[in-house]
């Protein structure tokens, strides 16, 4: 795919995209990657790609925000930047998150963020950026945790998937992963992120 500069972004590692036996198994990590094969649908939830997909300024008015939800104030230190982001989480308890093509910034896999961009709201940045970075449609559920990280800090909201299709990553992603909590950790290298998989234990009850 081409990269913000328009030039094919090269993948110097690439990932294998996993067997169709690792969809439907909760015990199971499935991996994709852009053009791989994908189950129909997953949970009652089809997997195809989001045709109506939003466009500049029309991001700002994207469906799937939940203008219900009452927010806290992003607490912003130093010089770091408003950030936002999304946890998706299926009905086997499985969770989605994304490889950064060739590792960038050293982050092996992740939960799909990025910088909030002027005239967005956090909601619909962190719906854009599931959308570039994963090929997923999601719905923000609730406000989960704001995480300080390197250069941002970052809103988390709970989502869940509403259409789109992993196969349609952008050329960010080299390949998105559906991981089993209680394997969740092994994937994940940032204490950033270590962070948000405490949360998710706490709130499904486990030890952290």
């Amino acid at each position: 795919q081409l990269n913000e500069k328009g030039k094919p972004a090269m993948i110097h590692y690439p990932s294998s995209a996993s067997d169709a036996s690792t969809w439907d198994d909760p015990a199971a990590t499935a991996v994709f990657t852009p053009g791989s094969s994908v189950p129909k649908e997953l949970h009652g939830v089809k997997l195809q790609p989001w045709l109506d997909v939003p466009e500049g300024d029309d991001w700002d008015f994207v469906d799937d925000q939940n203008d219900d939800l009452d927010e806290p104030p992003l607490v912003l230190t130093g010089n770091k930047k408003p950030a936002s982001g999304v946890i998706v989480q299926e009905p086997d308890g499985r969770v989605w998150i994304i490889s950064p093509t060739n590792q960038y910034a050293g982050v092996i896999n992740t939960f799909p963020k990025g910088g909030a961009e002027d005239g967005l709201s956090y909601q619909a940045n962190a719906i854009k950026e599931a959308y570039e970075e994963s090929g997923l449609q999601v719905e923000v559920d609730a406000h989960a945790l704001d995480v300080e990280r390197t250069t941002t800090v970052a809103r988390y909201y709970l989502a869940h998937r509403v259409g789109g299709s992993p196969a349609d990553m952008g050329w960010e992603s080299q390949a998105v992963r559906l991981v089993p909590l209680a394997q969740l950790g092994e994937h994940l290298n940032r204490p950033e992120d270590q962070q948000i998989l405490s949360f998710l234990r706490t709130r499904a009850g486990h030890s952290a």
